[in-house]
């Protein structure tokens, strides 16, 4: 009877291993290089009104902060 080799069998294992890693990395970047939802170019809810729509915006106070610190 041959013997079982070893070596063989556990070369394969650690290549199996290697490849679900390298998938699972892949998956995971990408789903970080996709956008998620209510995100940018996502539609506004109905009602809620977008800043980038003001028009009686003079555009004077483009550099200052919303709110100003105390």
């Amino acid at each position: 009877m041959a013997k079982t080799n070893f070596q063989y069998e556990r070369r394969q294992k650690d290549l199996e291993k290697k490849r679900k890693k390298e998938e699972k990395l892949k998956r995971k970047a990408d789903k970080k290089d996709e956008p998620g939802e209510g995100v940018e170019g996502a539609e506004p809810v109905d009602g809620v009104e977008s800043d980038a729509d003001d028009s009686d915006d003079d555009g004077d106070d483009a550099d200052q902060p919303a709110t100003e610190p105390k």
